[in-house]
């Protein structure tokens, strides 16, 4: 961490909106006009595209960037195998999914000198990375920059939510800052570099093997609501240019890959295109909810979502418990009790969340596997049932979910990590009978 990085990170300038065909030169003249590949691209730079989807996909989902660069990506020598470190990818085999409710507090403090990569823990996920279908979510914990290295992840998108500490993103396509209250998306293959904003940094990803995340139809609720595609911001062009030996690192299915450059590869001059990294400030999230009666269903808070080939059915929802307003007549107001055929794991960026009275903290996170029953813990349903039903404002927490088709496999770390709240039922014991015929 350092204050150049600070200044850095204030002084930035973004494009903005969801899936736009964003352009940017960091020098003027260094984008060419009226085609992608000249002969000879400006500047004596390399044209290249980066192909996040198939090219024949249909024109609203495809994604892809022409970046104009100092030298081509080509131009590197062979990756070799190293150590995963606590990251870990579908399929997830070394244990099996478990159908209880599962409660972690935070990851342990790091040791000194762990960077951002370094600090990757996976938790759990589904599907299969290699059939870029399912996801991941990790955890990371750092307090130390990336130093001379770079990362990039053919597997999947990073969704990147941070909890503790603000991050700079050093990106092929440009600068991102990304602090508490704040998503950032690294796309499919995208190298990047993170520098902390602060003595340390903690938080949550999700790594979606499928469909690259899009803004959810709205149908009844009509042209405007939830997230605002203005709101997401990318970043303008900026490069480097640096021949001192850099280590790119790789995660190619499942593994991590290292080579070592004799230049930093984030040496592009411009590009333009639709698939490129964004930050989204959370707060800025427009809730809808019921202003009659009953509690609206978690689907009402997504920001992002990853379709599925069964319309409706996502591969993986991002949804946001952002600030609101509570004004249900004759409601149990907190989130009802459920069983789900989606899988939830939650998170916490700040304050409580209205649901648990106690246990649930920032950093931490829970795991309901599909079909098992969750709720009210005991104390929240007492307050609930017996509270004055007048307007309510939840204005101190912000919580999240990675909500998913398929069951969460978690891993064998996380199964048996000292941190796994071993009571997390207890929080429904008392909660008594009262039928009465």
């Amino acid at each position: 961490m350092s204050e150049q990085a600070r200044k850095t990170a204030e002084a930035l300038e973004y494009l903005t909106g969801f899936g736009n065909e964003h352009s940017s030169e960091a020098v003027p003249g260094a984008l060419p006009i009226g085609r992608n590949s000249p002969q000879r691209a400006p500047l004596g730079l390399y044209a290249e595209q980066l192909s996040g989807s198939a090219f024949t996909e249909p024109r609203t989902h495809n994604r892809r960037s022409w970046l104009y660069r100092i030298r081509p990506s080509a131009a590197h020598p062979p990756f070799t195998r190293i150590d995963n470190g606590a990251l870990r990818s579908a399929p997830f085999t070394e244990s099996v999914a478990d159908p209880n409710r599962l409660r972690w507090n935070p990851l342990p403090e790091p040791a000194p000198g762990t960077d951002f990569l370094s600090g990757l823990w996976t938790l759990g996920g589904n599907g299969d990375a290699a059939q870029r279908a399912g996801m991941a979510i990790h955890l990371y914990a750092a307090n130390a920059d990336m130093t001379d290295r770079v990362f990039s992840d053919s597997d999947g998108e990073l969704l990147i939510v941070p909890e503790r500490g603000g991050l700079l993103l050093r990106t092929e396509l440009g600068l991102l800052a990304a602090r508490p209250g704040d998503m950032a998306l690294i796309p499919r293959g995208v190298r990047f570099r993170v520098e902390l904003l602060d003595a340390d940094a903690r938080g949550y990803i999700c790594e979606n093997y499928g469909q690259p995340f899009e803004l959810p139809n709205l149908g009844p609720i009509g042209a405007n609501g939830l997230a605002a595609a203005r709101d997401f911001q990318a970043p303008v062009a900026a490069y480097e240019d640096s021949e001192r030996p850099t280590e790119v690192i790789n995660k190619f299915c499942g593994n991590l890959w290292s080579a070592t450059y004799d230049h930093s590869p984030l040496d592009v001059v411009a590009w333009h295109g639709s698939h490129v990294p964004y930050v989204y400030d959370m707060r800025r999230f427009n809730v809808l909810g019921s202003i009659s009666y009953d509690h609206p269903d978690p689907s009402i808070f997504t920001v992002l979502t990853s379709p599925s080939d069964t319309p409706g059915l996502a591969g993986v929802d991002f949804v946001v418990f952002a600030p609101r307003w509570l004004v249900g007549e004759d409601t149990f107001r907190p989130p009802y009790f459920h069983r789900n055929v989606m899988s939830e794991y939650m998170g916490l960026i700040e304050g409580a969340y209205d649901a648990k009275a106690e246990g649930f903290v920032p950093g931490g996170g829970s795991l309901h596997n599909m079909m098992s029953a969750h709720g009210p813990d005991h104390e929240t349903f007492e307050r609930a049932s017996a509270a004055e039903l007048k307007p309510q404002k939840i204005d101190d927490g912000l919580a999240f979910m990675f909500e998913t088709r398929w069951p969460i496999t978690a891993t064998a770390q996380a199964a048996g990590a000292d941190h796994l709240q071993r009571a997390y039922d207890d929080v429904w014991q008392g909660l008594q009978r009262h039928f009465r015929a």
